[in-house]
């Protein structure tokens, strides 16, 4: 039994827990009181009484000296390996040791206590040590840095950093002020060479005092975000077709390719001189996507052409929805497939079934473009010919593209000799064009802009430029002939993205948003922004479009000649600034000499101004002509020229977009039709893509493009004269 004296001596040593065995000292983890575990069991032969001080003695026992245990190597050692497994024993395992130790299990209790207590701070000082050493070494870092911040210099401005004594958002704007000067400078020569007139009577060439406010006319702000970022864009609206739809587009594309395959034939029941007879052929094909809706009107054509290119490389271009949209750039100003149903069978495209999506245009900002929702079938026919049909799936979106709906349109491709192929296009559309403008009502009602016969042109011309890509015959005795074979295909392929640019900018995309400016004295100039950002084909910053259409009394083709000429290109280019253009290279990519790509160098009347590339590409065909062109600078087309990648050259194009007017009698000379043209130009007004537009950016080139159009009906009016 424990006495009262003994119980209360246990109470205070519990108080003074800490005091008694929270020891550093190695040494001392072995000594216990022996007056905490005295008992008439717990006596042992190894006990070390030792003579203890005044404090050490117990209260209630004043004359009682304070022994302690010392446990012996063994039990120490069978304690720490237990320790290493089991730092906290349970009540099971402490009695269980103390039996093993010949020690009670509050001896190996406190033991075990202590033990950790002793590696907590032994951890501690560790970790203190380690920091303090961090600590240091960044403070002596910190310090060597600031040495250096306080003798470095601004690498744009040349001036102090002085980082210690600015905000880093100032030390920011520091640099790109820089860097905005020598901007500045470099879009003030440009601007200079384009209106011809001193810098200082320009608001673009001279920072204002103030902040240049945004745009703000009556129809709202201009342009928006980046190109594609319109809320109205309908092609966004359209989805890919679900699991539920499949069956019902393999029907409907089986059908299209069986009323293809009629439609194509010279039938003059359907045809009646190259007029669909409508009535014939709603009874001839009673099945399709149902009747027409009200306010549409239909469009139905049909053309043939041989062209230079083998019958499986077009339909792989008609397959590839990539190069689809490339070739015809001038008529497909975006496209994507949605989903493929079929890839076709024996490693080719028969059998191949795709659903796609389409926007079509003119190159006009008046002629809305066309939205689609299709599906494209291509088929192997019994005689070896291939059959390519598009047929409007619009009846299985919720809500279906506005404006225009396919029926089965598509070409027949047979193959010729040497490489030809003769191609039947039938094109077959219903419409609803009421927001066509005026201008452009004749051209589009007569099938001039979308019908077959430009399909087949389109075509029939890009055959001829992927030839020329091909072509390693090149003669070298004509002066400014590009022979060099990867420098002509670099070439080409920088003129074919400048060409794809223009196009897709100039057109009345529900994906842009024009703003028409009234009461300049030109014909209804239209502009729009678009932020370049991560395009390392176009210059960063805001880039302002403008484009204007207008008819003018004059035949296409005389047009396009006289647009194209370098002779004649001072007479409305403002950008050569009376100065001489010379050709320096040329790629033929045709049979008609207008078909080429050039380099044009323009000898500027100034000396004390630069000269300056021009790149330029002019094509035409029976339906629709372009010259395009672009400042180039000389360094990266001197690579191109050497083969290099064309893509990383920054284009902005500008040009012209002619057009027939579909209008025979329409009093131009020699009862040839009058034209239909657009001239366009793309600026960078502001290197920064967050910048706002300034009413003096617009300012300048709306005069830019109002005095390029009065230029060209002078010089024209001359020649009719």
């Amino acid at each position: 039994m424990f006495e009262p004296n003994m119980l209360l001596a246990a109470m205070n040593n519990a108080d003074s827990n800490n005091h008694n065995y929270n020891h550093e000292d190695n040494n001392n983890e072995g000594f216990l009181r022996d007056d905490e575990f005295d008992s008439p069991n717990t006596k042992s032969g190894s006990e070390n009484q030792e003579g203890g001080s005044g404090n050490d003695q117990d209260p209630l026992h004043p004359n009682k000296k304070k022994r302690y245990h010392r446990h012996t190597q063994l039990q120490i050692q069978e304690m720490e390996a237990f320790f290493k497994e089991c730092p906290h024993p349970d009540d099971k395992q402490r009695k269980q040791l103390s039996r093993e130790l010949n020690l009670e299990p509050l001896q190996v209790k406190f033991w075990f206590q202590n033990k950790r207590t002793q590696m907590k701070n032994h951890h501690e000082r560790h970790e203190n040590s380690h920091l303090r050493a961090e600590n240091e070494k960044l403070r002596n870092d910190n310090l060597r840095y600031r040495e250096a911040l306080a003798n470095a210099s601004c690498p744009n401005c040349g001036g102090p950093t002085a980082i210690g004594e600015m905000s880093f958002d100032e030390h920011q704007l520091r640099l790109e002020n820089a860097r905005l000067r020598e901007e500045i400078d470099r879009i003030s020569a440009i601007a200079a060479k384009y209106v011809g007139k001193p810098v200082s009577n320009y608001p673009l060439m001279s920072p204002p005092p103030l902040p240049p406010r945004p745009l703000e006319l009556a129809m709202g702000n201009i342009g928006g975000e980046a190109y594609g970022n319109n809320p109205n864009d309908l092609l966004k609206s359209i989805t890919a077709p679900t699991e539920s739809d499949k069956p019902v587009i393999i029907d409907l594309s089986v059908a299209a390719m069986e009323e293809l395959m009629r439609m194509v034939q010279v039938d003059e029941q359907l045809w009646k001189s190259l007029v669909l007879d409508e009535e014939e052929y709603a009874r001839t094909f009673p099945r399709g996507i149902g009747p027409r809706p009200a306010g549409y009107r239909s469009e139905a054509s049909r053309e043939s052409a041989v062209v230079i290119m083998n019958h499986v490389n077009i339909v792989e271009i008609l397959m590839d929805v990539n190069q689809w949209s490339t070739i015809f750039a001038g008529m497909v100003s975006r496209a994507m497939t949605l989903a493929v149903l079929s890839t076709g069978v024996a490693g080719n495209y028969n059998g191949a079934l795709q659903v796609m999506s389409a926007e079509f245009q003119v190159p006009s900002p008046l002629v809305p473009t066309r939205e689609t929702y299709f599906a494209r079938y291509c088929k192997q026919q019994g005689d070896g010919s291939w059959a390519v049909v598009d047929i409007s799936l619009d009846s299985l979106q919720p809500n279906p593209p506005a404006r225009c709906r396919r029926r089965a349109s598509g070409c027949l491709i047979q193959e010729l000799p040497n490489g030809y192929s003769k191609v039947t296009w039938v094109e077959h559309v219903e419409v609803d064009d009421r927001g066509v403008h005026n201008l452009y009502k004749h051209m589009v009602s007569t099938g001039h802009a979308f019908g077959a016969k430009r399909w087949v042109a389109i075509l029939d011309r890009q055959c001829e430029r992927l030839a020329s890509v091909m072509a390693t015959n090149i003669s070298s005795g004509e002066v400014g002939v590009i022979t060099n074979q990867e420098g002509r295909r670099s070439m080409l392929k920088l003129a074919e993205r400048m060409v794809i640019s223009f196009c897709a900018g100039v057109s009345a995309s529900t994906a842009h948003t024009w703003t028409t400016l009234s009461g300049t004295g030109a014909e209804d100039v239209r502009v729009m922004t678009r932020k370049s950002v991560d395009d390392p084909g176009r210059p960063p910053g805001i880039v302002l479009s403008a484009a204007t259409s207008f008819w003018i009394p004059v035949p296409p083709k005389r047009v396009f000649d006289f647009l194209r000429d370098e002779n004649s290109r001072n007479e409305w280019d403002i950008l050569s600034n009376g100065g001489v253009v010379q050709e320096m290279a040329h790629i033929a990519n045709g049979r008609d000499t207008g078909n080429c790509v050039s380099l044009l160098r323009v000898n500027s009347a100034n000396s004390s101004q630069s000269n300056m590339l021009i790149l330029q590409e002019s094509c035409t065909d029976p339906t629709a002509s372009f010259v395009i062109y672009a400042p180039v600078d000389i360094v990266a087309m001197n690579i191109v020229l050497n083969g290099g990648d064309p893509d990383y050259v920054a284009l902005l194009p500008s040009g012209f977009a002619i057009l027939p007017d579909g209008n025979a009698n329409s009093g131009a000379p020699g009862g040839d039709g009058g034209s239909l043209l657009t001239v366009a130009f793309q600026i960078l007004v502001d290197s920064v893509p967050t910048a706002k537009l300034s009413l003096g950016s617009v300012a300048t080139v709306n005069n830019l493009i109002a005095c390029t159009v009065e230029r060209i009906k002078a010089s024209m009016s001359c020649e009719t004269a």
